[in-house]
């Protein structure tokens, strides 16, 4: 009895390690080069929520970026930032930059902020990516395009959400409410 007790506590133990990072860097310490050129430094989002999502032009998902446009319209000003990452991970992306931003300008009138298009996953992840998994575990880690992680106002990571979850579900904006 004693050792299913000792490996019980031992159980909960990582688990309860496993779920608060240490964080050495909060993500405001990081900055990505804009997909218009010049460098999109986090440090300006500091006590803002943050909802980064990686994107692709390609991808059966890609009507969600009309969401992620609502989202910025109705939250920006209560201190929202949608920050779109355009990605190739998934060979869903086109290869040049000037044409990521022109499909996301005709095609859904995006005006939140979207970086040049890096790679989210294994090693040549951007570095926004490698801490958000180092910190927060292998749900960090996106598992198709338009996978989202919100960072709260302290710059850790509050959740992750799928890529079948719409920007707009309840899941979503309750917990953006309750941050903001």
């Amino acid at each position: 009895m004693r050792k299913i007790v000792l490996i019980g506590i031992t159980i909960i133990m990582f688990f309860f390690k496993s779920s608060h990072a240490d964080y050495e860097k909060v993500f405001f310490d990081f900055k990505i080069d804009s997909i218009s050129g010049e460098v999109i430094n986090f440090q300006k989002y500091k006590n803002k929520v943050v909802l980064l999502v990686n994107t692709a032009s390609y991808c059966g998902f890609t009507k969600q970026y009309e969401d992620l446009q609502y989202l910025w319209d109705k939250y920006r000003s209560n201190g929202l930032v949608v920050l779109g990452i355009p990605s190739n991970s998934f060979n869903q992306e086109k290869t040049k930059n000037s044409e990521v931003k022109k499909f996301c300008e005709v095609n859904f009138n995006i005006n939140f902020p979207l970086s040049t298009i890096s790679e989210v996953k294994g090693d040549n992840a951007h570095e926004i990516f490698k801490w958000a998994k180092k910190n927060h575990g292998k749900s960090a880690v996106p598992k198709w395009n338009f996978y989202k992680i919100l960072i709260n106002k302290e710059g850790k990571i509050e959740d992750t959400y799928s890529s079948f979850t719409s920007p707009k579900s309840d899941k979503i904006t309750s917990k953006i409410e309750k941050l903001l």
